[in-house]
């Protein structure tokens, strides 16, 4: 059995990857690897709890950080037995938010209130933004080196908050800051893989624009392998990868959300970061991170990822007139939520 585990998560580590040429797992040991401590904040939450047991998992990690208001150390306790290499420490309360945050290489935060049917990102927008706000502001005093990992929705308003927390504390990177993105990646690949019929564990889908609703525009004309589908199930595909996250909330019929594939997102994101911090060439994802690509300050496309973070944006490559006409109708919303976010992080 645990044979089995272990070879299923040495293969979730090499399908990992956005990029048009799949990443290998370049076999770095624990003696090999270099020392790198991972933070999660919001560890005792729905994506934080199997997000904490995947980073767990993870060799590149060598101390694990868990950080929450409540129940933190249960969670820490119970990962903690698990017979890998990080070392796991629990962290609750505010005042403990410094020593959860130091010497950190990673931090991602699934922090704040899950969507319930009914309600749009939006709706989580004034909880969960002054929880980002805060976090930020620990992180610029404690961790300003830190790569950011964004899972906080609204993911297209909470980054620019950082963004805005971290310009007034002078710690601002632009290539440190991430918007996680990846399970519309991981999505737009299911659904593609199920209509083209190719197994999934080969195909890449590069998904751009935002983190929400039509904001999400994922480019099945540059979808691999290739696939002879038709224009209405394109529109259908692009439609259901937009609407993943409802269709999950509706599922759950108000138990949850997306919690256990946004999990694996996160966890193939900061995977990936990682790799890059440790010199790995080609490390290729999408991610919402500041952008020249369109007039929007910030967009999601295929970064390269690299020992500073960001080395590289993407170019958004041949779109196909659908995506083209998609493009520009979420340029409004997205702006927009940008916007919001930016307002709000500078009324206080």
């Amino acid at each position: 059995m645990k044979g089995v585990m272990l070879r299923s998560i040495q293969a979730l580590r090499r399908r990992g990857s956005s990029s048009s040429t799949p990443i290998l797992s370049r076999g770095y040991s624990s003696e090999s690897s270099p020392e790198r401590k991972v933070a999660v904040l919001g560890a005792a939450g729905g994506i934080g709890q199997p997000l904490a047991l995947l980073m767990k998992l993870n060799p590149l990690v060598s101390q694990l950080s868990l950080y929450d208001i409540a129940g933190t150390p249960g969670v820490a306790a119970d990962v903690s037995h698990i017979n890998t290499r990080s070392e796991v420490t629990g962290y609750m309360g505010e005042d403990q938010l410094g020593k959860a945050l130091e010497g950190c290489d990673v931090v991602i935060i699934p922090a704040g209130v899950p969507r319930k049917p009914g309600m749009t990102r939006d709706d989580l927008f004034n909880i969960n933004a002054g929880i980002v706000k805060s976090l930020c502001t620990a992180i610029a005093k404690y961790c300003p080196n830190a790569l950011i990992n964004m899972i906080s929705n609204p993911v297209n308003s909470t980054v620019p908050i950082a963004a805005e927390v971290f310009k007034k504390a002078g710690t601002y990177d632009e290539k440190k800051l991430f918007g996680v993105t990846t399970l519309d990646v991981v999505r737009a690949k299911t659904f593609y893989a199920g209509k083209a019929n190719v197994p999934v564990a080969g195909v890449n889908v590069p998904v751009v624009g935002g983190h929400a609703g039509i904001t999400i525009l994922p480019l099945f004309s540059q979808a691999t392998p290739t696939a002879n589908l038709s224009d209405e199930v394109i529109k259908a595909l692009t439609k259901r990868t937009q609407d993943g996250g409802t269709e999950v909330v509706e599922a759950k019929a108000g138990k949850g959300s997306a919690t256990l594939s946004m999990a694996y997102a996160g966890a193939i994101f900061a995977d990936a970061c990682l790799k890059g911090l440790n010199g790995v060439p080609d490390v290729i994802e999408c991610s919402f991170v500041q952008s020249s690509l369109t007039e929007l300050p910030f967009f999601a496309s295929k970064v390269r990822l690299g020992k500073n973070g960001v080395e590289e944006v993407l170019g958004l490559g041949q779109l196909s007139d659908f995506e083209k006409e998609g493009l520009e109708a979420l340029k409004p919303e997205l702006k927009n939520s940008i916007g919001k976010g930016i307002k709000f992080a500078n009324q206080s």
